[in-house]
């Protein structure tokens, strides 16, 4: 089985189609679960992993890395989304949560823009308001479901008042009911703090986690985005940013190599390098591009497939020029997004609640998408866009 799975990972793979994505209880599952122990090593010294899911994982990578699409991140725990909502005066409650969802997963075309969907939990698992399965309606719009595995934030003893991220006692079992239930790929968030530090246990801790998560994740059949977020708080100015990314990079790459997880098969959601959101120094887009493939082209392997940029709290267009600035030359990866607050802020706020106003905030939605997927090809101008979209996200503290 290595040398099958080793030998499928030099050939160039399909994209997922949509017949590969069996809904609910039918959906396709391998015959022999993944074995990581005793792996082959290859003439030059490299350990391959190998796995039944081995190729799945590459395809599914591809359809969510590809050409003028990105990420729309939906995962907000119910108690942020109930901050977003609260935010146009409407309470926390399953009702709305339900109906603000289904506005965005059934927004026409939107397939067009976006590859992907990280969904919370309760998405996963939820109906649209006309009592289709959320994540049947975004398969038909070719968009890959993913899911949220993290379980948030916690303080880490022994650190600078900084914290770790929990949810590695049991992934596997909820992993594998994921897949089932027609997620693909998975995210896991772990934060870094540079006001904090950031301390050396703190990298360690958030770089060994994510590689212990992706090592889970594609066992099970989920592609693993691994997402180290480097917080925008603090005064700090570019070059320190720079300095602590790369330091987070080696540490999460050296664990991923150790636990021999398949590089072909995992995504990235890193920060974009930019000045503290405190800082007194600004950068233009192209300086944040400058300072972000320099780092990308020292820390990360050809072999990852898509850079999903999050967007931390930069406001909608600034994410957008980032984004479409970095794109102006062939890169190595897919170089997109996956923004949550760059994505909906507009869309959210155009809603408001109202019945009437889904085809307007939708539009907003779809505007915004394909801002970005302009940007992903380097085409991005500017126009057309709101002064709503100008405005800054960041928020200091966040959390999802």
């Amino acid at each position: 089985m290595a040398s099958a799975a080793s030998a499928s990972l030099l050939k160039s793979s399909p994209v997922l189609d949509k017949s590969e994505w069996v809904k609910g209880q039918t959906l396709r599952q391998p015959a022999v679960s993944v074995v990581r122990c005793n792996p082959t090593t290859n003439p030059s010294g490299l350990t391959i992993r190998a796995g039944s899911y081995a190729d799945e994982l590459v395809k599914t990578a591809k359809t969510v890395a590809s050409p003028g699409r990105g990420i729309l991140a939906m995962d907000e725990s119910n108690a942020t989304r109930g901050k977003r909502l609260a935010s146009i005066g409407l309470e926390n409650t399953e009702v709305n949560r339900q109906a603000y969802r289904t506005l965005l997963v059934s927004a026409p075309g939107l397939g067009q823009y976006i590859s992907g969907a990280i969904l919370f939990e309760e998405t996963l698992y939820q109906s649209t308001t006309d009592g289709r399965k959320i994540v049947d309606v975004l398969i038909e719009q070719n968009i890959v479901p993913g899911i949220k595995v993290d379980k948030g934030l916690v303080p880490l003893a022994g650190s600078n008042d900084e914290s770790w991220c929990q949810g590695l006692d049991g992934p596997a079992s909820r992993s594998a009911a994921y897949y089932q239930q027609g997620a693909r790929f998975a995210k896991w968030r772990t934060v870094v703090s540079i006001p904090n530090g950031p301390t050396a246990l703190a990298v360690k801790e958030a770089a060994w986690g994510l590689a212990r998560y992706a090592a889970i994740s594609q066992d099970n059949g989920l592609v693993p985005i691994v997402e180290p977020e480097i917080l925008l708080d603090g005064e700090h100015d570019i070059e320190r940013t720079f300095e602590v990314a790369q330091k987070v990079w080696a540490e999460v790459f050296f664990y991923l190599a150790e636990i021999n997880v398949l590089f072909e098969g995992i995504l990235l959601k890193p920060s974009m390098v930019t000045p503290g959101a405190e800082s007194k120094d600004k950068a233009s887009p192209q300086t944040v591009s400058d300072y972000t493939l320099k780092l990308l082209k020292r820390r990360i392997p050809p072999a990852v497939p898509g850079i999903m940029f999050l967007s931390g709290g930069q406001s909608e267009v600034e994410a957008t020029l980032n984004l479409n600035a970095m794109n102006q030359s062939p890169n190595p990866w897919h170089v997109s997004f996956s923004f949550a607050r760059a994505l909906q802020n507009t869309a959210l706020k155009t809603w408001g609640g109202r019945a009437e106003n889904v085809k307007a905030a939708q539009d907003a939605l779809l505007f915004r998408a394909k801002s970005n997927s302009l940007a992903q090809l380097g085409k991005y101008n500017g126009d057309g866009e709101s002064e709503e979209a100008k405005k800054e996200l960041f928020v200091k503290g966040y959390s999802y």
